[in-house]
Protein backbone atom coordinates (compact mmCIF):
# COMPACT_ATOMS: atom_id res chain seq x y z
CA UNK A 1 0.00 0.00 0.00
CA UNK A 2 1.76 3.13 -1.21
CA UNK A 3 0.98 6.81 -0.87
CA UNK A 4 -0.47 7.10 -4.39
CA UNK A 5 -2.96 4.30 -3.71
CA UNK A 6 -4.06 5.93 -0.47
CA UNK A 7 -4.50 9.25 -2.29
CA UNK A 8 -6.58 7.45 -4.93
CA UNK A 9 -8.88 6.04 -2.27
CA UNK A 10 -9.15 9.41 -0.53
CA UNK A 11 -10.17 10.97 -3.84
CA UNK A 12 -12.83 8.29 -4.41
CA UNK A 13 -14.11 8.76 -0.88
CA UNK A 14 -14.03 12.54 -0.90
CA UNK A 15 -12.03 12.90 2.30
CA UNK A 16 -8.32 13.58 2.65
CA UNK A 17 -6.95 12.43 5.99
CA UNK A 18 -4.91 14.73 8.19
CA UNK A 19 -3.40 11.61 9.75
CA UNK A 20 -3.43 8.41 7.70
CA UNK A 21 -2.91 6.16 10.72
CA UNK A 22 -6.66 5.76 11.13
CA UNK A 23 -7.07 5.14 7.39
CA UNK A 24 -4.48 2.35 7.41
CA UNK A 25 -6.12 0.79 10.45
CA UNK A 26 -9.50 0.84 8.71
CA UNK A 27 -8.03 -0.97 5.69
CA UNK A 28 -6.29 -3.64 7.77
CA UNK A 29 -8.09 -6.97 8.18
CA UNK A 30 -7.25 -9.09 11.20
CA UNK A 31 -5.74 -11.73 8.89
CA UNK A 32 -3.09 -9.25 7.70
CA UNK A 33 -2.40 -8.09 11.26
CA UNK A 34 -1.77 -11.63 12.53
CA UNK A 35 0.25 -12.75 9.51
CA UNK A 36 2.46 -9.66 9.38
CA UNK A 37 3.67 -8.80 12.88
CA UNK A 38 5.26 -5.38 12.94
CA UNK A 39 3.59 -4.18 9.71
CA UNK A 40 0.33 -3.05 11.32
CA UNK A 41 -0.35 -1.47 14.70
CA UNK A 42 -3.97 -2.60 14.78
CA UNK A 43 -6.76 -4.09 12.68
CA UNK A 44 -10.09 -2.54 11.81
CA UNK A 45 -12.66 -4.09 14.16
CA UNK A 46 -12.68 -1.26 16.71
CA UNK A 47 -13.19 1.30 13.94
CA UNK A 48 -15.88 -0.92 12.44
CA UNK A 49 -17.76 -0.86 15.75
CA UNK A 50 -17.53 2.94 15.84
CA UNK A 51 -18.46 3.35 12.18
CA UNK A 52 -21.55 1.20 12.58
CA UNK A 53 -22.93 3.57 15.21
CA UNK A 54 -21.93 6.70 13.28
CA UNK A 55 -23.59 5.40 10.11
CA UNK A 56 -26.81 4.49 11.88
CA UNK A 57 -27.12 7.88 13.56
CA UNK A 58 -26.43 9.85 10.38
CA UNK A 59 -29.04 7.92 8.42
CA UNK A 60 -31.66 8.27 11.16
CA UNK A 61 -30.95 12.00 11.47
CA UNK A 62 -31.24 12.42 7.69
CA UNK A 63 -34.56 10.55 7.61
CA UNK A 64 -35.89 12.53 10.58
CA UNK A 65 -35.15 15.82 8.84
CA UNK A 66 -36.93 14.77 5.65
CA UNK A 67 -40.27 15.69 7.19
CA UNK A 68 -43.09 14.71 9.51
CA UNK A 69 -44.63 12.42 6.89
CA UNK A 70 -42.11 9.67 7.68
CA UNK A 71 -43.38 7.54 10.53
CA UNK A 72 -41.14 5.85 13.09
CA UNK A 73 -41.88 2.53 11.38
CA UNK A 74 -40.83 3.77 7.94
CA UNK A 75 -37.66 5.35 9.32
CA UNK A 76 -36.77 2.16 11.18
CA UNK A 77 -37.33 -0.07 8.15
CA UNK A 78 -35.43 2.28 5.84
CA UNK A 79 -32.48 2.49 8.21
CA UNK A 80 -32.47 -1.28 8.70
CA UNK A 81 -32.41 -1.81 4.93
CA UNK A 82 -29.63 0.71 4.29
CA UNK A 83 -27.21 -0.64 6.90
CA UNK A 84 -27.49 -4.30 5.98
CA UNK A 85 -24.56 -6.19 4.53
CA UNK A 86 -25.77 -6.32 0.92
CA UNK A 87 -26.18 -2.54 0.69
CA UNK A 88 -22.97 -1.71 2.53
CA UNK A 89 -20.93 -4.03 0.31
CA UNK A 90 -22.47 -2.38 -2.74
CA UNK A 91 -21.51 1.05 -1.39
CA UNK A 92 -18.00 -0.25 -0.72
CA UNK A 93 -17.79 -1.49 -4.31
CA UNK A 94 -18.85 1.94 -5.58
CA UNK A 95 -15.56 3.34 -4.26
CA UNK A 96 -13.57 0.18 -5.15
CA UNK A 97 -12.78 -0.36 -1.48
CA UNK A 98 -11.78 -3.99 -1.94
CA UNK A 99 -8.80 -2.94 -4.03
CA UNK A 100 -7.20 -1.13 -1.10
CA UNK A 101 -7.67 -3.63 1.74
CA UNK A 102 -4.72 -5.18 3.54
CA UNK A 103 -5.51 -8.90 3.72
CA UNK A 104 -3.66 -11.98 4.85
CA UNK A 105 -2.73 -14.61 2.29
CA UNK A 106 -5.63 -16.87 3.22
CA UNK A 107 -8.24 -14.15 2.74
CA UNK A 108 -6.54 -12.99 -0.45
CA UNK A 109 -6.58 -16.47 -1.99
CA UNK A 110 -10.23 -17.10 -1.09
CA UNK A 111 -11.51 -13.91 -2.75
CA UNK A 112 -11.64 -11.72 0.33
CA UNK A 113 -11.61 -8.52 -1.70
CA UNK A 114 -15.03 -9.41 -3.09
CA UNK A 115 -16.64 -10.89 0.04
CA UNK A 116 -19.77 -8.98 0.98
CA UNK A 117 -19.29 -9.38 4.71
CA UNK A 118 -15.67 -8.26 4.59
CA UNK A 119 -16.47 -5.25 2.38
CA UNK A 120 -19.40 -4.18 4.57
CA UNK A 121 -17.25 -4.36 7.70
CA UNK A 122 -14.40 -2.48 6.01
CA UNK A 123 -16.74 0.30 4.90
CA UNK A 124 -17.98 0.79 8.45
CA UNK A 125 -14.36 0.87 9.63
CA UNK A 126 -13.51 3.43 6.97
CA UNK A 127 -16.40 5.62 8.09
CA UNK A 128 -15.20 5.27 11.67
CA UNK A 129 -11.76 6.42 10.54
CA UNK A 130 -13.25 9.46 8.81
CA UNK A 131 -15.14 10.32 12.00
CA UNK A 132 -11.95 10.05 14.08
CA UNK A 133 -9.97 12.13 11.59
CA UNK A 134 -12.48 14.74 10.50
CA UNK A 135 -15.38 14.65 12.94
CA UNK A 136 -19.11 14.30 12.50
CA UNK A 137 -19.58 16.70 9.58
CA UNK A 138 -16.93 14.92 7.48
CA UNK A 139 -18.56 11.56 8.17
CA UNK A 140 -22.03 12.94 7.46
CA UNK A 141 -20.96 14.45 4.13
CA UNK A 142 -19.64 11.09 2.95
CA UNK A 143 -22.67 9.11 4.10
CA UNK A 144 -25.09 11.48 2.37
CA UNK A 145 -23.07 11.49 -0.86
CA UNK A 146 -22.97 7.68 -0.99
CA UNK A 147 -26.45 6.86 0.32
CA UNK A 148 -28.75 9.69 -0.82
CA UNK A 149 -29.60 8.06 -4.16
CA UNK A 150 -30.36 4.83 -2.34
CA UNK A 151 -32.74 6.39 0.18
CA UNK A 152 -35.40 7.91 -2.06
CA UNK A 153 -36.17 4.71 -4.05
CA UNK A 154 -36.79 2.82 -0.81
CA UNK A 155 -39.08 5.49 0.62
CA UNK A 156 -40.91 6.20 -2.64
CA UNK A 157 -41.65 2.56 -3.33
CA UNK A 158 -42.59 1.80 0.26
CA UNK A 159 -40.69 -1.45 -0.11
CA UNK A 160 -37.70 -2.53 1.93
CA UNK A 161 -36.74 -5.61 0.01
CA UNK A 162 -33.40 -5.91 -1.76
CA UNK A 163 -34.60 -6.94 -5.23
CA UNK A 164 -31.17 -6.63 -6.86
CA UNK A 165 -29.51 -8.96 -4.38
CA UNK A 166 -32.33 -11.51 -4.60
CA UNK A 167 -32.17 -11.41 -8.40
CA UNK A 168 -28.41 -11.94 -8.38
CA UNK A 169 -28.70 -14.91 -6.03
CA UNK A 170 -31.48 -16.45 -8.12
CA UNK A 171 -29.73 -15.98 -11.48
CA UNK A 172 -26.51 -17.46 -10.11
CA UNK A 173 -28.51 -20.50 -9.06
CA UNK A 174 -30.47 -20.87 -12.32
CA UNK A 175 -28.07 -19.54 -14.97
CA UNK A 176 -24.69 -19.62 -13.16
CA UNK A 177 -24.32 -15.94 -14.08
CA UNK A 178 -25.18 -12.53 -12.65
CA UNK A 179 -27.61 -9.94 -14.09
CA UNK A 180 -26.35 -7.20 -16.38
CA UNK A 181 -27.91 -3.73 -16.09
CA UNK A 182 -27.86 -1.55 -19.20
CA UNK A 183 -28.73 2.15 -19.30
CA UNK A 184 -30.82 2.51 -22.46
CA UNK A 185 -32.19 6.03 -22.06
CA UNK A 186 -31.43 9.21 -20.11
CA UNK A 187 -33.77 12.17 -20.46
CA UNK A 188 -34.47 15.52 -18.82
CA UNK A 189 -32.53 18.46 -17.46
CA UNK A 190 -29.49 18.02 -15.25
CA UNK A 191 -31.40 18.06 -11.96
CA UNK A 192 -34.54 16.39 -13.31
CA UNK A 193 -33.18 13.44 -15.19
CA UNK A 194 -35.15 10.27 -15.83
CA UNK A 195 -33.26 7.03 -16.39
CA UNK A 196 -34.43 3.90 -18.19
CA UNK A 197 -32.55 0.69 -17.46
CA UNK A 198 -33.00 -2.87 -18.72
CA UNK A 199 -31.72 -5.98 -17.01
CA UNK A 200 -30.29 -8.87 -19.01
CA UNK A 201 -30.33 -12.38 -17.58
CA UNK A 202 -28.80 -15.30 -19.43
CA UNK A 203 -28.47 -13.19 -22.57
CA UNK A 204 -32.16 -12.25 -22.55
CA UNK A 205 -34.00 -9.10 -21.42
CA UNK A 206 -35.99 -9.90 -18.30
CA UNK A 207 -37.02 -6.49 -17.02
CA UNK A 208 -37.05 -2.73 -17.52
CA UNK A 209 -37.25 0.11 -15.03
CA UNK A 210 -37.64 3.88 -15.09
CA UNK A 211 -36.52 6.08 -12.20
CA UNK A 212 -35.11 9.40 -11.05
CA UNK A 213 -31.70 7.76 -10.63
CA UNK A 214 -29.98 4.79 -12.23
CA UNK A 215 -30.18 3.03 -8.88
CA UNK A 216 -33.95 3.44 -8.69
CA UNK A 217 -34.39 2.31 -12.30
CA UNK A 218 -32.21 -0.77 -11.69
CA UNK A 219 -34.24 -1.68 -8.60
CA UNK A 220 -37.50 -1.50 -10.54
CA UNK A 221 -36.01 -3.52 -13.41
CA UNK A 222 -34.79 -6.16 -10.95
CA UNK A 223 -38.26 -6.39 -9.39
CA UNK A 224 -39.81 -6.98 -12.83
CA UNK A 225 -37.17 -9.57 -13.67
CA UNK A 226 -37.85 -11.42 -10.42
CA UNK A 227 -41.56 -11.49 -11.15
CA UNK A 228 -40.88 -12.97 -14.59
CA UNK A 229 -38.38 -15.51 -13.26
CA UNK A 230 -40.71 -16.59 -10.48
CA UNK A 231 -43.54 -17.06 -12.99
CA UNK A 232 -41.37 -19.15 -15.32
CA UNK A 233 -40.27 -21.54 -12.58
CA UNK A 234 -43.64 -21.77 -10.84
Amino acid sequence: MNSDELSELEDRLGHFFKDRKALLEALTHRSFYHENPGKADAYNERLEFLGDSVLGFIIVEYLFKLGDNLTESVMAKTKSYLVKEAVLSEVANSICLGKYLRLGKGEEHTGGRAKRSLLADAFEALLGAVYVDGGYEAARRIVISLFEDRISPVINSGEFHDHKTELQEKTQLIFSSIPEYRLIKQEGEEHRKVFTVEVIVGGQKYGEGVGKSKKEAETIAAKEALRRLNSSVA
